[in-house]
């Protein structure tokens, strides 16, 4: 490890059994002698509470605690995650564990930070979880008047008189009562986080000053990722990019961007990546030679202070054991190794880079609770995803090199001369009205297709939320067949190609930008741009072909004056962390960057002056330096 450049390992995540390996016992000798090793080696711990996998003890003895599927069928144990976060049960023996991991290495000289649970994301649909769910909604509504008119339980005759009638969302003949459905998907997120507030209140009262923290999942829709950030020490995200995947590379600068986003644009924690391959896809591909490198740079370009993996060392067993690690089955002889190794070197010449920020003017508007709302059934079609929305408006901007954060729709926009909404089908008052302020004030808006549709308990909007910012009417939506397409014509734009989705709408005080050439909705407004106050709001109403949508990308940053960090040509990522200027070639060939001016690459050591050559998958750190006499 220490050859590898190693400096910190998450330890114990899934160690229940170890140390618990029957009900009350503790066998800790084991941790001490690896805490007291990483100790002596100069090596530091982010030491995890093992409750997110509990031992087969506690299913066999305790069934309750084994989480029950929509379906009304319990699982078993012999897999992970097999717990009900609402079980008292396993609270007791969970928070049992906890308090005695924590009074046990408080002062250890390895704890850098605890890590709270792994990857929180266990829904349950058991009658604990039930009486846990009324108690949410009282707590939320108060009494069944207001639960039936959030809901709208007078459609098909769902009219509760009792609280003990309400139930999960379970599996049910029909479509079951989406508002039913959105507020579950809340209180799931909620009863995780109040198991993971359990966890750290006890860690912090043995360990005020250490910090805690919980991995999130790279775009997960489980949990509410704004609530859990707010409640961690460093955001912590665990980012899987597919090497068969081409455009990986831009998903994964994404995934950084909100990782960083969600903890206001301090530092964050890579805490989980492959030096290979997974273990979960289909075809389980490696990493190409320099990818490791690549991304890895990729997340400290974007706001990482610390670069993990999963895993240190190839298990020879279970259900991960051809998921790559960094020290593989090949030994240490081995490629990836060997990247590795040549990783940690690099990371302790970007030292000087810890701590520092970004600066983006463009904020990108992103929401759970729209998200769990917006792919619910009963939609003007079944297969509209968020993740596809926000890949399509990231992606030009990922291109143009321009720095993005992304944004609550209620929280502070005053910094960003562009506020983008690739999808918020639901938005709360406050938020319309936040977004709709921001362009009023100076802002341009973009925003995409089905937004401002239902308010928060997902009942519909007519007219939707933003027609006086937009200045539009709509009169009905018109999702398009696989394979149809709209051919739209546009002065700005140029004739360009359509598809997926339209809306039969009109332009009220806004100006058609792009109109649909010929069908059914012929002469209708494809893309429409609207002043408002001393701002703009531009309105996509169809989802444009890639060069198309990069063309109208280009043209609403010049509008918003908003730059590119540093020129660069396809295929190269530039990023401005601090004052140091991270280039990143992922292209199959060489790539030629001019510079401004004389640069130190912190990476190589040399001076670079006019231009720095890059080979694949290459990269450089630059932070300018005076030009002497």
């Amino acid at each position: 490890m220490r050859e590898a450049g190693v400096t910190v390992l998450t330890v114990g995540v899934f160690a229940w059994s170890r140390i618990e390996p029957r009900p009350g016992a503790r066998d800790f000798g084991w941790l001490d002698r690896a805490l007291d090793l990483l100790h002596a080696s100069g090596l530091r711990a982010f030491l995890a509470t093992p409750t997110a996998s509990p031992p087969p003890w506690l299913g066999h003895l305790r069934p309750e605690t084994l989480p029950v599927d929509a379906d009304g069928r319990r699982l078993g144990y012999g897999s992970r995650n097999q717990f009900c976060p609402s079980a008292p049960a396993y609270r007791e023996h969970a928070l049992a564990l906890v308090e005695d991991l924590a009074a046990r290495y408080a002062s250890h000289p390895a704890l850098a930070a605890w890590h709270a649970g792994n990857e929180l994301g266990q829904v349950c649909w058991c009658d604990q979880s039930a009486a846990h769910f009324r108690r949410w909604l009282r707590a939320r509504y108060g009494d069944l008047d207001a639960l039936n008119e959030a809901w709208g339980t007078a459609v098909w005759s769902q009219g509760y008189g009792d609280w003990d009638e309400v139930l999960p969302p379970r599996r049910a003949p029909y479509v079951v009562n989406p508002a039913q459905r959105l507020d579950y998907r809340r209180f799931s997120s909620d009863a995780l986080l109040e198991h993971y507030r359990a966890e750290r209140a006890i860690l912090r009262r043995h360990a005020p000053d250490v910090p805690v923290t919980t991995n999130l999942v790279h775009l997960w829709t489980v949990v509410d990722q704004w609530a859990f950030a707010a409640e961690t020490d460093v955001v912590a995200l665990d980012l899987y990019g597919d090497p068969e995947d081409p455009a990986a590379h831009v998903d994964t600068a994404l995934g950084c961007d909100v990782a960083r986003s969600l903890g206001g644009g301090r530092p964050w924690v890579l805490m989980e990546q492959a030096a290979g391959a997974v273990s979960w896809r289909t075809r389980n591909l490696p990493k190409r030679p320099g990818q490791v490198r690549l991304w890895s740079l990729q997340a400290v370009a974007r706001g990482a202070d610390a670069v993990c993996f999963f895993q240190w060392r190839a298990s020879r067993a279970g259900a991960e054991k051809f998921h790559s690690a960094m020290l593989p089955h090949a030994g240490p002889g081995a490629r990836v190794h060997r990247e590795v190794a040549a990783l940690g070197a690099d990371l302790a010449r970007l030292r000087a880079v810890a701590g520092a920020r970004l600066d983006a003017r463009v904020a990108i508007v992103l929401d759970w609770h729209s998200w769990w709302a917006l792919e619910q059934a009963g939609h003007p079609r079944q297969d509209l995803r968020l993740a596809d929305q926000l890949a399509a408006f990231y992606r030009p901007l990922w291109e143009a090199g321009i720095a993005v954060d992304f944004a609550h729709p209620e929280g502070d926009l005053a910094r960003y001369a562009l506020v983008v909404a690739p999808n918020l089908y639901l938005v709360t008052d406050a938020g319309a009205a936040n977004l709709a302020a921001r362009a009023a004030g100076g802002g341009t808006l973009l925003m995409g297709f089905f937004s401002g549709v239902v308010d928060e308990a997902d009942r519909v909007r007519w007219p939707p939320a933003f027609r006086n910012v937009l200045g539009i009417s709509m009169e009905e939506f018109h999702p398009l067949a696989e394979d149809e397409k709209l051919w739209c014509v546009s002065d700005a734009l140029g004739r360009f190609e359509a598809g997926f989705w339209a809306e039969h709408l009109h332009a009220e005080s806004a100006q058609a930008i792009a109109v649909i050439e010929a069908g059914d909705l012929a002469g209708v407004p494809a893309v429409l741009r609207n002043a408002h106050g001393r701002g703009a709001a531009w309105y996509v109403a169809t989802r444009p072909e890639p060069a198309a949508m990069a063309a109208l990308t280009r043209l609403v940053c010049a509008e918003a004056g908003v730059a590119a960090a540093a020129p660069a040509p396809p295929g190269v990522e530039a990023v401005r962390r601090g004052d140091v200027l991270f280039l990143l070639n992922h292209g199959e060939g060489e790539a030629v960057v001019a510079l401004d001016g004389p640069h130190l690459d912190l990476l190589s050591g040399a001076a670079r002056d006019g231009a720095v050559t890059l080979g694949r998958f290459g990269a450089a750190a630059l932070r300018p330096e005076r030009r002497l006499p």
